[in-house]
């Protein structure tokens, strides 16, 4: 990970889109380390904030191509079973695309919305207020608290 923060904010980007797809990375590392580097905390919240929800809505379009029968015969999920999730994805909704950032979870979330073709434009607005509400909290974390905050997360 560390040739992601030799690109800058571009490796953030980059890294931040990585990690809001179906691959794992911790963005949230990601973004620290470039603070710490002495990256612009408003241009690095910008940057997480893009490339993870860009990451997520990549995810989203990957369910919305996704096609039933494929499921059914590669995964071996029943016809009954899609009809049960598309019930639990209408009860959440488009709400499910704020917790996009979550690892593993979110992603599900933003394939099943892409797969039942939940509101685009309402999942990606809502999928850039939680990536941002998410990086928000910790480009504050640390420009308020600064070296503490560093040491504090440098003993977890």
């Amino acid at each position: 990970m560390e040739w992601l923060t030799d690109l800058g904010y571009l490796g953030l980007l980059f890294g931040t889109f990585i990690a809001g797809t179906i691959l794992s990375l911790s963005s949230d590392i990601l973004l620290l380390a470039l603070l710490v580097a002495g990256g612009d905390p408003w241009i690095c919240l910008a940057c997480a904030t893009c490339g993870n929800a860009l990451g997520a809505l990549t995810s989203y379009a990957m369910g919305w191509f996704a096609r039933w029968e494929w499921l059914e015969r590669w995964f071996k999920v029943r016809h009954e079973t899609l009809e049960q999730q598309r019930a639990r994805i209408q009860r959440f909704g488009v709400w499910g695309a704020f917790f996009s950032w979550l690892p593993v979870i979110g992603q599900v979330f933003m394939i099943a919305l892409g797969f039942y073709k939940v509101r685009p434009v309402a999942t990606a607005a809502i999928t850039f207020a939680g990536c941002f509400v998410r990086f928000l909290v910790w480009v504050l974390l640390f420009v308020w608290q600064g070296d503490a905050f560093v040491e504090w997360i440098k003993t977890y």
